[in-house]
């Protein structure tokens, strides 16, 4: 579980107690090494057959074999969650067999990745919002994403205060500032409300304007604003990818942590070919850190919460604005299976419950 201490969430819903589950995978080998992978996996016991008693080094054969496993009822949603926890899981163990951390294993020259600030912070007050991005400034944070889509004039004065803070942390240097909504406007609304915020504001990139689908919109919300449009980390699958890269629809390109690495890998070449630059994103990205340093057209990656969740250590540190990977085989991360194993204190809010009047908003 992701202790936040705070109200966590965005256009679609809140955790009022900032209590967010993060399910983990541990998996055994013979040899006595345990990998882990960090998210949803519901449908474990029918991908789980796909790599049982397989050598986990064959870790990319495996994942095909994972999606192959799956084709008939598809391998998107949770099922991809799962095969993207196992995925990562086998990384883990692979990195660790060869006594390597994983971003050495996969190529990788230098252990700092770049972050941006990424609070979840919707339910917060402006007070609340000013504290927490100074706590990300002490870090060295040049760089946050804000949650909204509800109220632009709201949108436009927390951006503004979240500059202030940064600006004056950076001693002048001027912040980049993104605006993640979710998913929730049309596309004539997010060309309006993007270019009303763009009046007062430098915004890097604009996350997810309309549905994660919509080739057609993402590209024309694309031609009518000055910022990026950023989207992806609910695409699974490079055949998802293709008619948004096709249309000209995604300036920087995402991936979720749950999917995996192997994923997150293989979307970074297909990005790459287009010329485009990816960026992580997840409460818990630890994989993906290791993958974006082994690839050439990393941007920055998403940090959320400052610490880890409860029952996890991870061999990183955050210093001048960047994770900075550590020299532990693998993953890098131990789980506490005690801390785990103790049931988590019941959720009282409903995030991921898309609303029924999403982008039926007059204004």
């Amino acid at each position: 579980m992701q202790a936040w201490g705070r109200p966590v969430g965005d256009a679609n819903g809140v955790h009022a107690d900032g209590n967010v589950p993060v399910p983990i995978v541990l998996v055994d080998t013979d040899e006595g090494i345990t990998g882990v992978g960090l998210g949803a996996h519901a449908h474990l016991d029918a991908v789980f057959p796909a790599i049982e008693g397989e050598d986990p080094r064959a870790v990319t054969a495996l994942h095909d074999r994972m999606v192959r496993r799956t084709f008939k009822a598809g391998h998107a949603g949770a099922v991809f969650g799962a095969i993207g926890a196992l995925d990562t899981a086998l990384w883990d163990i692979k990195a660790q067999a060869a006594g390597e951390p994983l971003w050495r294993l996969l190529g990788g020259r230098d252990r700092r990745i770049p972050a941006y600030a990424s609070g979840l912070d919707i339910a917060l007050t402006d007070a609340e919002l000013i504290a927490v991005h100074q706590e990300y400034a002490t870090r060295g944070l040049r760089a946050a994403k804000l949650k909204g889509g509800l109220d632009i004039d709201r949108d436009r004065r927390r951006l503004e205060l979240v500059r202030e803070v940064l600006t004056e942390a950076g001693h002048g240097a001027r912040p980049a500032l993104m605006l993640d909504v979710n998913e929730s406007w049309t596309r004539k609304q997010a060309v309006r409300h993007v270019g009303e915020l763009e009046r007062a504001l430098d915004l890097v990139w604009i996350e997810e304007p309309v549905r994660r689908w919509d080739a057609e919109g993402l590209a024309a919300v694309g031609r009518g604003i000055r910022a990026s449009v950023a989207t992806g980390e609910n695409l699974t699958g490079l055949e998802q990818y293709r008619p948004l890269l096709a249309a000209g629809a995604v300036d920087v390109v995402q991936a979720a942590a749950v999917w995996g690495v192997t994923h997150f890998l293989r979307v970074s070449a297909l990005a790459h070919a287009h010329d485009l630059p990816v960026s992580p994103i997840g409460t818990t990205p630890v994989g993906l850190l290791h993958a974006a340093a082994s690839v050439p057209n990393h941007l920055v990656s998403e940090l959320q919460d400052l610490r880890p969740p409860l029952g996890v250590s991870v061999d990183l540190t955050i210093e001048d604005g960047a994770f900075v990977l550590g020299d532990a085989p693998g993953l890098g991360i131990t789980v506490d299976e005690g801390a785990i194993a103790t049931p988590a204190p019941r959720s009282d809010g409903t995030p991921d419950v898309r609303p029924e009047r999403a982008g039926l908003r007059l204004r």
